[in-house]
This record gives C-alpha cells, sequence and structure tokens, in this order.
C-alpha cells in the first residue's frame, strides 16, 4: 500500500532547496480535511473502477488542489505515486515505484521497461510537465508505452500538470503524439464561492466575501485562514516566512522565464487598467507590441479577455482582467508594498482602508454566480442563456442576464455598500443606461436586479419593470439552496 512518504521519497534524494516548497504542500494536504470536490471525485473513482485501460489527464493551476483529490481518489487502493522532479527521473521513479512493485527493481532504466512491471497497476505522475522540461521526446515515449503495452490492459494511468501552457501544448493539443490517447481530462477550477462555506461555516456571508477577496476559490489558501480574517491576514503580513511574499513569483516562474513584464502588466490591471493602451501607458511602452504578453497571459489563465455579454468574442471594446482574486489581491496590495512588509513596518489597516472599493468587483462575482445558481434551481422569472457585463464608453451595467429566444433581459447592480438607495439606482438604470444597450430594443421584456449589502428600503417595482432586491441576509437564505 501507498505510504506518504513516498510521495516525497525523491525530494530528499536530490537534496535540492527549491522543493522545499512542494515537499510541505504534500505534506500539509494529507491531513487537510477534503471539502467540495465530490463531483469529481465521483469521476476519478468511476475510472479507477472501470475494466478498461484509462488515460487521465488532470491539470489545472499551483494550489489548485490536483494533488489532493488524487490521492483520495486512490488512498484505498495500490498505487504509485510519484512526483516529477527537474532532472533524474528515470532514477527516481523507479526508486519510488519498486517500494510498491518490488520487481521493478530489475527493470532497465528506461519508461518502457518500467511500464512493462506496472501493467494493471494504477500509476499516477504529478508534475508531468517537469518530465517534458526534462526531455522533451518523453511525449513520444509515452505514445509508444500507450500504443504496444498499456491500451489493452486494466492499467489506470493518471498525469497530473500545474502549467497549463504545456498540458495544453503538448498532451492536449491535436499535434501532440499523445493526442487522441487520454481516455478523459479533468480541468481542476477553483471553487465557487458559495462551495467555500465549508471551510469556515461559523463565518458570516461578508465575512465569507471578505476571505473570497483574497484567496479566490483556491483551496490551499483557503485551508491558511484562520477567521476572524482581519486578524489572520494581520498576523501572516507579520511573519518572516509568509507565503504572501513569494507566492506569485512561485507560481510565474512555473510558466515564464523572465516575469518581469507580466508582473507590470498584472500590477497594471490589478489597478484598473483594462485595455491595451491603458496596460501599455501604464508600463510606458509607447512603440513595443505587448499584445505576446498579454497572450501568453491569457493561455497560462493569470489574464481573461472580456467583450459585452451583447457582443461577440471579436468585439474591439474587450478588456482584460485577472482571473482569480488571489491575483488580483497581491498586485493590488502586496506587490506595491514589498518593501515595507519585508521591514515589517506595514499596516494592515492600509488594505482594510481601500477593501471595500476592491470588493466591488469580487461582489460582482459573487452575484453573478448567485443568479447562475439561481438560474439552475428556476427561481427567476426566465431561464436565461448568458450571462455577463456590459459597457460602451462611459455607460456601465455590472451584469446582464438574456435569452435570445425569449427576448427576455435581466439589468443588475451590484453595491458593496449599507443603506443603499434601491429606487436612486432602478431610475439611474431605466433612465441612463438600459436605453443605451442595443439588444431587441422595441421587443424584450426587462427586470432589474438589485444587490447590496443592506438597503435603506426595498424596491419591488420601477416604471413597469418588476425589481429584485438581494441583501446579504437574502443571498445567505438563498445560499443554503445551493448546498
Amino acid at each position: 500500500m501507498f505510504q506518504p512518504n513516498l510521495a516525497v521519497s525523491s525530494f530528499f534524494l536530490v537534496g535540492r532547496s527549491e522543493n522545499l516548497n512542494m515537499i510541505i504542500s504534500i505534506m500539509i494536504i494529507m491531513i487537510i480535511k477534503f471539502v467540495n470536490r465530490e463531483k469529481e471525485l465521483k469521476a476519478l473513482k468511476e475510472r479507477l473502477k472501470s475494466d478498461n485501460f484509462e488515460f487521465v489527464v488532470i491539470y489545472g493551476r499551483r494550489r489548485i488542489g490536483k494533488t489532493r483529490l488524487i490521492l483520495e481518489s486512490i488512498k484505498d487502493e495500490e498505487h504509485v505515486y510519484y512526483l516529477a522532479i527537474e532532472g533524474d527521473n528515470l532514477k527516481h521513479f523507479k526508486r519510488v515505484a519498486s517500494q510498491v512493485i518490488n520487481e521493478l527493481n530489475y527493470a532497465e532504466e528506461s519508461w518502457e521497461s518500467y511500464f512493462n512491471f506496472l501493467k494493471d497497476k494504477i500509476v499516477v505522475i504529478d508534475e508531468f510537465p517537469n518530465l517534458i522540461k526534462e526531455n522533451p521526446k518523453v511525449v513520444s515515449e509515452f505514445q509508444r508505452i500507450v500504443d504496444l503495452l498499456l491500451k489493452d490492459t486494466k492499467t489506470k494511468f493518471f498525469i497530473l500538470g500545474s502549467s497549463v501552457s504545456i498540458i495544453n501544448n503538448k498532451i492536449l493539443s491535436y499535434k501532440s503524439p499523445l493526442y487522441g490517447r487520454k481516455t478523459g481530462v479533468l480541468k481542476l477550477k477553483p471553487m465557487n464561492f458559495f462551495d467555500i462555506q465549508g471551510f469556515f461555516p461559523s463565518s458570516s456571508l461578508e465575512e465569507l466575501i471578505e476571505i473570497y477577496g483574497f484567496a479566490d476559490g483556491i483551496p490551499y489558501y483557503l485551508e491558511k485562514i484562520v477567521p476572524p480574517f482581519w486578524k489572520w491576514l494581520e498576523n501572516e503580513l507579520e511573519r518572516a516566512d509568509s507565503f504572501l511574499r513569494y507566492e506569485v513569483d512561485f507560481l510565474m516562474k512555473y510558466e515564464f522565464e523572465d516575469v518581469t513584464t507580466y508582473k507590470k502588466i498584472l500590477e497594471a490591471v490589478a489597478f484598473g487598467k483594462t485595455s491595451l493602451k491603458e496596460i501599455r501607458d501604464y508600463l510606458e511602452i509607447r512603440h513595443s507590441d505587448i499584445t505576446p504578453y498579454l497572450s501568453n497571459l491569457i493561455e497560462t489563465e493569470f489574464l481573461e479577455r472580456v467583450v459585452p455579454v451583447t457582443e461577440s468574442h471579436k468585439s474591439k471594446r474587450g478588456r482584460y482582467v485577472i482571473q482569480d482574486n488571489f491575483i488580483r489581491f497581491w498586485f493590488r496590495f502586496i506587490f506595491p508594498n514589498l518593501s515595507l512588509i519585508e521591514e515589517n513596518s506595514f499596516d494592515v489597516r492600509e488594505i482594510k482602508r481601500e477593501y471595500s472599493q476592491y470588493l466591488g468587483c469580487v461582489f460582482e462575482r459573487v452575484c453573478k454566480e448567485m443568479l447562475i445558481n439561481l438560474n439552475k434551481k428556476g427561481r427567476l422569472p426566465f431561464k436565461f442563456t448568458k450571462i455577463g457585463g456590459w459597457w460602451h464608453k462611459a455607460k456601465e451595467i455590472d451584469l446582464i442576464a438574456l435569452n435570445e429566444l425569449t427576448k427576455e433581459i435581466l439589468f443588475a447592480e451590484c453595491k458593496w455598500k449599507d443603506n443603499v438607495n434601491a429606487e436612486r439606482i432602478a431610475k439611474d438604470m431605466v433612465r441612463n443606461k438600459i436605453p443605451y444597450v442595443r439588444w431587441y430594443s422595441d421587443k424584450r421584456r426587462e427586470y432589474i436586479a438589485i444587490f447590496a449589502k443592506s438597503f435603506r428600503k426595498k424596491l419591488e417595482e420601477f416604471d413597469g419593470r418588476k425589481i429584485y432586491c438581494f441583501d446579504l441576509k437574502d443571498m445567505q437564505k438563498l445560499a443554503d439552496l445551493f448546498k
């Protein structure tokens, strides 16, 4: 049976200090509570019960919980788990695997020879991109292994990867030698906002949104937080070994050799510079083309390009936004203050002072998720087929949900404020914003939703339109429907 120490034994043989963080991460995830990955776990267990050969690719950004998921799924099965490193992987894989399959001690040092002894077994290679970096031809070697040795066996072969670009280009691309060999692909994404309640069952919805603005739905960060959130963050910033000091460099250096320009772009976007021109001006680059950098950041899922929900993806009004809240938080509050944090002279109140404004976009994401969940439950006046933001020049609406077939549309504003005047917002939307949304203007049926921390007075109707007002108390009650 698998023993926890096998997962990291190859690191100690190598003795490379840069792998220490990975070792610690593996040791931590062996003991933490497993939260809110039931669908993914079920899918993997079904693969394990299959009578056929299974070759499953599991990937997603670092810290997302890939290793924890696969170890949870195979914990009751005999298996070989290997965490690939930067070099000598053939030698170290053999040493790890032979502790489970003794006969492998006698195998020649080649992947093909190893897998001769591993037929009908469960084999997991974590951080497979490290094998590719060490030897790009390894992908062709594994194509041969699958075709000649494994495809007619009951072997269960899982490869995991944190480098989204390498997995997409070298494993999943139709140009890859392994194209067509996989039997399953699982892309692990951050948990949804309403799933993180499992980590903090005693926290209020307001505190959960504050936590989400920091950690997103990334298990690694969520597990570190011990409420109350602000007290924990203050203590974390004072720690000499705080993960906040090195975390984003750790993430980015796995994807990029030189991170300097990429970091400046992410800093620009974190401070609201979302157009190509605004980003270029922030970087003080007048003539250099930064689009390759933007493309790389999109491919590696640090950034995404979004367009108004009523327009096609080719719209010239596209904006660049940071995909997850942790990266956005880091570039907004940590990166500009690293020197003060290093000197232990940074005051967490500097973050708290700007945090309500920062949470505006975060609250929009929470409201969007809530509307999606209500849509699935059939709790809205119509079933929408598309949802997203909308903007045109100086006009902007936080969220629009629409149905092309029924010509129904919901306009939503999200205000991370107390005592919101719902009538004033509805009036502004009806008179100054909604008429500028050029989408079936004379044929559509309109609804309005307003989200806020609290309202001065709720509103049910304005100018012939149904108004839905949701405060945090309403959202907390509705959240119970999504469990």
